[in-house]
């Protein structure tokens, strides 16, 4: 089943404010929040306009009163126009605001690189004590509202805009800070994190698996606090890590992965993800990633040609989809 993860948000937000009073949702003109969504939400409901730095600034003081905000705004407004407020009013101050950021990666693609973001992971894991975490189905976002209520500190859920197909019902519970191994392999660690490059990692798998190649699949949905523990165990047997994002090959997942794997367990790894140029091409989200191929043919290829193998044979990926 296909669901947007902005979705999912949304309705289990709205399902959590009667119970809640403490929370409190605050808008910028996303078009997320129909008028009967508002009406719903009554007065745990605001819409502040497209006005980015001021509305970190309002939960920030909301945060500080008690009140625990839920922020919407697009990603690529998050992490750049809002950057200021969320370092110094939000993080600094160790406050439980959750921001919650729609269009991730190449998800506004249609609206060219001015909506894109494609820096957001790099820039909020660097923030002390904020918490950063990438769903990567409806299922995933539904379980990290819900446990947001108890987390301490602020939180970044970078979320989606169309929808997307469900992990398989095999896939471990979502708990935020826990990698979520999906496939055990002792010949390399494919390394993800949210729907497009998980659902290539997994596809990827069951291609290279058909080659004699084993691959473990780790969905790193939490990338601060980042789960050390499961990655070094998975990479320990491997000859090799492939890291797949919807996001320019700095500073994100793939940055994670290195940093942690070279201070800890010192192993190759391969960052696939975005090249290190602005988007040339307009187009939605399916065409982007196959046009900078983050794809399963592209994961295959890149560890075969890692192992010493030949080519890849394009049949064993028949029949899979993006």
């Amino acid at each position: 089943m296909s669901r947007a993860t902005r979705e999912a948000y949304r309705d289990s937000l709205l399902s959590l404010l009667d119970r809640n009073p403490e929370l409190i949702c605050l808008d910028s003109d996303t078009g997320l929040f129909s008028a009967d969504h508002a009406a719903a939400a009554g007065e745990q409901y605001l819409n502040l306009g497209i006005a980015e730095h001021n509305l970190m600034g309002i939960a920030a003081g909301m945060a500080a009163c008690g009140r625990m905000p839920f922020v919407n705004t697009m990603a690529a407004f998050a992490t750049s126009r809002a950057l200021e407020a969320i370092k110094i009013d939000i993080a600094y101050n160790r406050l439980p605001v959750r921001i919650m950021a729609t269009h991730g990666g190449l998800a506004a693609g249609h609206l060219g690189p001015t909506h894109q973001a494609l820096e957001d992971l790099a820039v909020m894991r660097t923030l002390p004590g904020m918490t950063v975490v990438v769903p990567a189905d409806a299922a995933a976002t539904e379980a990290f509202v819900e446990q947001s209520l108890d987390l301490a500190g602020p939180l970044y859920v970078r979320l989606g805009r169309k929808p997307s197909p469900a992990l398989p019902e095999s896939a471990p519970p979502p708990v935020i800070g826990k990698a979520q191994t999906l496939r055990r392999g002792e010949d390399v660690v494919l390394a993800c994190c949210g729907p497009y490059p998980v659902l290539a990692c997994l596809e990827a798998a069951d291609a290279l698996a058909g080659l004699g190649i084993e691959a473990t699949v780790l969905n790193l949905h939490t990338l601060r606090p980042f789960d050390a523990e499961t990655l070094v165990a998975a990479a320990g047997p491997a000859r090799l890590v492939v890291t797949l994002e919807e996001h320019w090959r700095g500073g994100g997942l793939g940055g994670a992965v290195a940093e942690t794997l070279a201070e800890e367990a010192p192993t190759r790894v391969l960052r696939l993800g975005m090249p290190d140029r602005f988007v040339d091409e307009v187009g939605n989200q399916e065409h982007l990633v196959a046009h900078y191929d983050l794809t399963a043919e592209r994961v295959v290829r890149t560890v075969r040609t890692a192992l010493g193998r030949t080519a890849v044979d394009t049949t064993a990926l028949a029949g899979t989809t993006h």
